[in-house]
């Protein structure tokens, strides 16, 4: 059984959430981000998680108002206690014939936690499908690619 988990959050978005102009905070958009990223990555570890980074968050297009947003949260690829969750963000007005916009994609690095708070193991994730084999080659080379700059930083 493949232990990957994928969730979808979607919600409509409200005045409260924006500025006088109608338009959605960006802090709005990354808290829906990281709810969506803990979701996935707590039903994968079976466990309280925590986020400890975020990597290439870009806003390409406003959202507004009364847009309808939809979090995909993916667990993409596990290490020893921690995962990447690739999350994007599709945005859609309901009032128009538009299909939705991708406006966001961002890499959310997950840390799962035990009972006392401390970082704990979690189950090796088995891709099975291409796309699955293909995010976890590319979550692979992103975390290389972190540990060479924490080496060249701390060197």
């Amino acid at each position: 059984m493949n232990k990957r988990t994928t969730i979808v959050m979607s919600q409509t978005m409200l005045p409260s959430q924006a500025n006088p102009a109608g338009n959605v905070h960006g802090g709005e958009i990354m808290k829906l981000m990281d709810s969506a990223a803990g979701a996935a990555a707590h039903r994968y570890a079976r466990c309280n998680v925590v986020t400890a980074r975020v990597d290439e968050l870009q806003f390409l297009y406003p959202v507004f108002v009364g847009d309808f947003v939809t979090c995909t949260a993916t667990v993409a690829y596990v290490g020893t206690t921690s995962m990447e969750v690739v999350v994007t963000v599709d945005v859609e007005d309901l009032e128009s014939e538009d299909p939705p916009k991708r406006t966001q994609t961002a890499y959310f690095t997950m840390v799962a936690l035990d009972k006392d708070g401390k970082p704990k193991k979690i189950p090796p994730l088995s891709p099975e499908t291409e796309e699955e084999k293909i995010l976890f080659a590319e979550g692979h080379q992103r975390r290389l690619e972190r540990e060479k700059r924490r080496a060249a930083r701390n060197a």
